[in-house]
């Protein structure tokens, strides 16, 4: 349990979403923010990429 405390603490805000969902037991939209998180990310990094045409059709 003290890994898992360690690492909310060094996440910052998004630690502490995740505290806010476990605490209220909000378990099922743990899934879903991390799939917009990872989306988010992936469409900042390929902004300028070669690989931006190849992300177009899944938004």
């Amino acid at each position: 349990m003290k890994f898992i405390e360690r690492t909310r603490t060094k996440l910052g805000i998004i630690g502490e979403l995740f505290r806010f969902l476990m605490a209220r037991k909000l378990w099922w939209m743990i899934p879903l923010i991390v799939v917009l998180i990872l989306f988010g990310v992936l469409i900042i990094l390929a902004q300028s990429s070669a690989i931006a045409p190849f992300i177009y059709p899944l938004i």
